[in-house]
C-alpha cells in the first residue's frame, strides 16, 4: 500500500498518481459537504424569507379586512358613504397591491427555494458520486431541501391566499362604491321628493288663492245662491213668480181633501166676553152669540131734576158701577115741575173764580168764610143783590 508523505516528501512515483486522484475525490466531497452546508443555509434562509412571506400575506389578509370594514361602515353611513367608500376603495386598492406584492415575492422566494433544493439534490449527487463520507451531509441537505420545498410550498399557499383577500378586499370595495352610488341616488330622489312636494303646496296655494277670487262676499247674502253669467259670480236670488209646473209635496202629509179639515174644531173665547163655537172643518160658516160677562149688578134708572147719576168705568170701558149726587148749586124751592124761586147759602166757604166772559149773581147778605177768596177775573161780574 502506497503512503502519501504530503507535499515535498519522498515516496514512490508509481503510487503518487493514485494518491492525488484521491486526495483530489477529498477535496470533492469536501467542496461537495460545503455547497451541501451553504444550500442548507439557502434553505433556512428560504424558509426564513417563505416565513416572513406568510407574516407579510397575514398583514396583508388583516389589511384587506381592516378595508371591508370600513368599507362596510361607510355603507352605513348615507351622509358620508360616497367619501368613506372611496377612502374604503383606495384602502383596499393599496391592500390588494400590497398583497400582490407580498405574492410575487412569496413566488419568487419559492423559486429561490426550489432552486436552492435543487442545488442541494446536485451536490447531494456529487457528494454521493465523490466519497461515501459526505454522506451525512448529503442527507442533511436533502433534509434541507424537503424543509425548503416544504417552506415554499406554504409560501404558495399563503401567497394565494394573499391573493384570495386582495380578491375579497377588491369586492368589497366594490360593493363600498355601489353602496355610495345607491346613497347619492336615494339622497338625490329624497331632493326631488321634497321639490316635488314645495311645487304640491304652491299650486294648492294658488289654487286656494283663485278659488277665493271666484266667491263673492257673503256679507248680507243669507238665503241666497251663487250663479255666474259665464265670466263672473254673483249672489241670486229664486224668483217664485217665474215658478212653473208642479211643486213636490216632500215630507207634507196629503191625507184628506183640501175644502175640509180632517178633524172638526171648536173655537172658545172666555173673560168678559164668553163664546163656543159649533164644531168648525171649514166645510161652511159657523156664528154664534156671545155672552158679556156681569160686571154691575145694580141695574136701573139713575138721575133726576136735583141729582144726577155718578158712572164708574174701567179700563175696558164697561160701566162696573153706578151711583147719583145731588147737583150743588142752582137750588130751587117747591116741588113744581118749574120752580121760580132759586136761593144760595148766605155763607162761602170756599175758594171760588168767577172766570173770564162769565158773571155770577148772589142773594145778600154773603159771607167769605176766614181763610177762602172769591175771585172775578177781567171781563167777569159777579152782582150781590
Amino acid at each position: 500500500m502506497a503512503i502519501w508523505r504530503g507535499t515535498g516528501g519522498s515516496g514512490e512515483s508509481t503510487n503518487d498518481s493514485t494518491i492525488n486522484a484521491a486526495t483530489t475525490l477529498a477535496n470533492q466531497a469536501s467542496a461537495s459537504a460545503a455547497a451541501a452546508a451553504a444550500s442548507e443555509t439557502a434553505a433556512e434562509a428560504a424558509q426564513a424569507a417563505a416565513e416572513q412571506a406568510e407574516t407579510n400575506a397575514e398583514t396583508a389578509e388583516t389589511n384587506a379586512e381592516t378595508a371591508a370594514t370600513n368599507a362596510s361602515s361607510s355603507a352605513t353611513s348615507a351622509a358620508s358613504s360616497a367619501t368613506n367608500a372611496a377612502s374604503s376603495a383606495t384602502a383596499a386598492a393599496s391592500s390588494a397591491t400590497s398583497a400582490a406584492s407580498s405574492a410575487t415575492t412569496a413566488t419568487t422566494q419559492a423559486t429561490n427555494a426550489a432552486a436552492s433544493a435543487s442545488a442541494a439534490d446536485t451536490s447531494e449527487a456529487n457528494a454521493l458520486t465523490y466519497a461515501g463520507d459526505s454522506s451525512d451531509s448529503a442527507i442533511a441537505a436533502a433534509s434541507s431541501a424537503t424543509a425548503a420545498a416544504a417552506s415554499a410550498t406554504t409560501a404558495s399557499t399563503q401567497a394565494t391566499n394573499a391573493a384570495t383577500s386582495a380578491t375579497t378586499a377588491s369586492t368589497q370595495a366594490s360593493n363600498a362604491s355601489t353602496s355610495a352610488t345607491n346613497a347619492a341616488s336615494s339622497a338625490s330622489a329624497a331632493s326631488t321628493s321634497a321639490t316635488n312636494a314645495a311645487t304640491s303646496a304652491t299650486n294648492a296655494a294658488n289654487s286656494a288663492t283663485l278659488a277665493a277670487t271666484y266667491t263673492p262676499s257673503q256679507t248680507g247674502n243669507s238665503g241666497k245662491f251663487l250663479t255666474t253669467n259665464g265670466t263672473a259670480t254673483s249672489w241670486g236670488t229664486v224668483d217664485y213668480s217665474a215658478l212653473t209646473g208642479t211643486v213636490p209635496t216632500w215630507n207634507q202629509n196629503t191625507t184628506g181633501s183640501a175644502a175640509t179639515l180632517t178633524t172638526g174644531r171648536t173655537v172658545a173665547i172666555t173673560g168678559d166676553l164668553t163664546y163656543t163655537s159649533a164644531s168648525f172643518n171649514g166645510s161652511a160658516n159657523v156664528t154664534g152669540t156671545g155672552t158679556l160677562a156681569t160686571v154691575n149688578s145694580n141695574v136701573g134708572a139713575y138721575g133726576s131734576s136735583t141729582s144726577i147719576p155718578v158712572v164708574t168705568v174701567n179700563a175696558k170701558g164697561l160701566v162696573t158701577a153706578v151711583s147719583t149726587a145731588t147737583v150743588a148749586g142752582g137750588q130751587y124751592f117747591g116741588s113744581a115741575s118749574t120752580k121760580a124761586i132759586a136761593y144760595n147759602s148766605q155763607t162761602i166757604a170756599e175758594n171760588v173764580t168767577v172766570t173770564a166772559g162769565n158773571s155770577g149773581l148772589s142773594a145778600g147778605p154773603i159771607t167769605i168764610s176766614s181763610g177762602y177768596a172769591v175771585t172775578v177775573e177781567s171781563g167777569s161780574r159777579w152782582v150781590i143783590l
